[in-house]
């Protein structure tokens, strides 16, 4: 997607994108982190983005899940806190549009990076404190947001608390992105034997930033089963076989093998 900074052209543009997925045979879709609203900043997330209960928005969506009957995954939408900030939620919905799992963005993104204005998360959100894996769609889905992928602790205890798919609806830098999206998200299904789909925000925005696309979908081998090789809005749809976390965790068993240690800091200048 290219979310813009107001809720409506969004939620238009997501129901347009997931009937066409739907259309195609989709059973569960999965959007970008931001979804709802790309705000310029603070104020103007303050002046649309509302609280998870009762949430317009959310009612919108559930509402989409139900007219496709898939499990709909929202990638994430600012919800309003009561201290000012906001919590950055994903939330997935069953077909009946009921609310099967939700996870709010741990890690939060606080850098300078050389030509561009600062990004600061955590003077907007809250950082969310607790993993999740949820049964969805047939298979175990652990679900992360875009700068969690940077922390491979995050995923490997997902992995070990079942998932064999995981998330990563995203809304990368341009800069960081072409760097980095795609051997994180490989590291990723590699080192956890996962499945991982990423649905990424692409192209320049209303706020002014750039965000990279490329949306793609790994399989446990660290292999592209499928991508958008661009940063322009579009539906990427690939089959997912299960069998395969069995077979790469077989092949190379790191989760089996891992063993737990502690850690020695020599200090080797002279004294």
């Amino acid at each position: 997607m290219r979310s813009g900074t107001e809720p409506e052209p969004n939620l238009l543009e997501l129901e347009a994108l997931v009937g066409e997925a739907a259309a195609a045979g989709a059973s569960y879709a999965v959007s970008p982190e931001v979804t709802v609203v790309f705000a310029e900043n603070r104020e103007g997330l303050s002046r649309v983005a509302g609280p998870y209960e009762n949430n317009a928005a959310l009612a919108r969506v559930s509402q989409l899940a139900r007219q496709h009957s898939i499990f709909l995954h929202l990638g994430s939408l600012a919800v309003a806190l009561p201290d000012g900030r906001f919590a950055n939620r994903s939330v997935v919905f069953g077909p009946d549009g009921q609310v099967v799992a939700t996870y709010d963005k741990i890690h939060l993104f606080d850098a300078a990076l050389p030509g561009l204005a600062a990004y600061r998360e955590s003077a907007t959100y809250a950082g969310g404190d607790l993993a999740v894996v949820a049964p969805v769609d047939g298979m175990r889905l652990g679900l992360s947001i875009c700068y969690d992928v940077r922390f491979p602790a995050l995923y490997r205890a997902l992995a070990e608390g079942g998932a064999q798919v995981i998330a990563v609806p995203a809304a990368f830098t341009a800069p960081t992105g072409r760097a980095h999206w795609e051997v994180l998200l490989r590291a990723r299904a590699i080192e956890t034997g996962c499945f991982v789909i990423a649905a990424a925000q692409g192209g320049v925005h209303q706020n002014g930033r750039a965000t990279w696309g490329h949306s793609m979908i790994i399989d446990p081998w660290g292999e592209i089963v499928a991508q958008l090789p661009h940063d322009e809005p579009g539906v990427l749809l690939a089959e997912i076989d299960l069998g395969k976390v069995d077979e790469a965790r077989g092949k190379v068993p790191a989760l089996a093998n891992a063993r737990p240690f502690s850690l020695s800091v020599n200090d080797a200048r002279p004294q």
